[in-house]
């Protein structure tokens, strides 16, 4: 009798996992540490945004990072945010982003009343497609003084956000000479890439800004929160000041100079943050080592699939593992993943493609077959630190 790959996978992952537990995507790993940590902070009556823990978390980030400053927000989304507005992208401005990410990147722009135009990745490059990029931008693009412009739409194009993708980098040294090339800012999107290397260097340290996420499914996190890497002491103080709703410093009045945004993150969240940033190199080896029995448990499906793996010239903290249909496999995706999920293998799909979510199908985009392919072959499993540290398997 034929065994469906559903079972064959099904199968893989019960020689690995412990039986009867549920295995969710990406839980927090939250330790007993962490919850003194937290205690500690809630005694000191410090919870909102006031609290010395917020600026002790920023300055650990940043020396992590080795960037000059850091300043920690609410979100992800909202670091990105503000980064924008920061560089003054306005309304009718583009900002090209990749159609494979999460909504954030893309919500982040309309904020600004910017425009998203989307454009390819690839799962050879797990990011924008560089070259492809570029002969696109040879075609529909003009430049007018410094500034690029859209030939279809008139529309300044202002910038570019790059995406590490579930944790693995892009090519962002070719990005940041396309960028240079048309005189576009780069506001780096390293919200799943805390500890990922490109080159011997940091995801987030290579834009004009790098933006974080401490969501509680992210690698660390602060149960709520992001961050803004900057060399920029200007742009630095701009996102802090428009963080704390652009408010003046003064002993008692309140005086706000411009329209600023309640995004900065609470001393709650910090001391959590800090607890967790503590074991970073503890977690991203457990995570280096689940993709390594996850690649060796699914080699003898190698017909059919393949555990995605980092790019070359990188070092991926594998913040997710992924399961990659080949061709002959891709039409028994929903199924797998039905059977996964009957399972407790909480596994899902990539996120839908931004370009084709109702509120942003008008916006501009390139050819985007590539990100099709990506979305169509994979599979999301269950990524938890936890699985390693507490021996969740045989």
């Amino acid at each position: 009798m034929t065994i469906s790959l559903e079972n064959k996978i099904i199968k893989s992952f019960k020689s690995f996992y412990k039986s009867k537990i549920a295995y969710p995507l990406h839980e927090p790993s939250i330790d007993i540490n962490d919850q003194k940590q937290f205690l500690s902070t809630i005694k000191s009556t410090y919870v909102s945004t006031v609290g010395p823990l917020i600026g002790k978390f920023e300055r650990k980030v940043a020396n992590y990072f080795g960037s000059k400053y850091a300043v920690a927000t609410n979100s992800g989304t909202s670091a990105l945010h503000l980064s924008m507005v920061a560089y003054e992208i306005k309304e009718n401005d583009e900002v090209l982003v990749p159609a494979f990410t999460f909504v954030g990147t893309v919500n982040a722009i309309r904020y600004c009343s910017a425009i998203p135009h989307f454009v390819d990745s690839s799962i050879e490059k797990i990011g924008i497609d560089v070259e492809k990029l570029e002969n696109y931008l040879k075609i529909t693009t003009v430049k007018k003084g410094k500034f690029t412009y859209n030939k279809n739409t008139g529309n300044k194009i202002k910038a570019i956000i790059p995406v590490h993708v579930f944790g693995h980098p892009c090519e962002i040294d070719k990005i940041l000479i396309l960028a240079k090339k048309y005189n576009l800012i780069v506001i780096e999107d390293a919200a799943e890439s805390l500890g990922s290397k490109y080159k011997n260097k940091h995801c987030g340290t290579f834009g004009n800004v790098g933006c974080l996420s401490f969501n509680g499914n992210k690698i660390i996190t602060a149960g709520s929160g992001g961050i803004v890497l900057t060399n920029n002491k200007k742009i630095a103080e701009e996102i802090r000041h428009l963080s704390m709703v652009a408010k003046k410093k003064h002993r008692w009045s309140f005086v706000h100079d411009k329209i600023g945004y309640n995004y900065k993150i609470t001393n709650l969240n910090a001391s959590l943050g800090l607890s967790q940033l503590k074991k970073i190199n503890k977690f991203l080896v457990s995570k280096r080592k689940l993709f390594k029995i996850y690649s060796k448990i699914f080699s003898p499906l190698n017909n059919h699939l393949y555990i995605l793996k980092e790019p070359k010239l990188s070092r991926s903290n594998y913040w997710l593992q992924n399961i990659i249909l080949r061709n002959s496999s891709v039409n028994k995706k929903e199924k797998i993943l039905k059977k996964l999920n009957d399972n407790k293998i909480f596994a899902r799909p990539a996120w839908t493609l931004m370009s084709d979510l109702r509120p942003f199908k008008k916006y501009p985009k390139m050819n985007l077959k590539g990100s099709k392919i990506f979305f169509n072959s994979i599979i999301s499993i269950p990524s938890s630190q936890s699985i390693i540290l507490k021996k969740l398997y045989k």
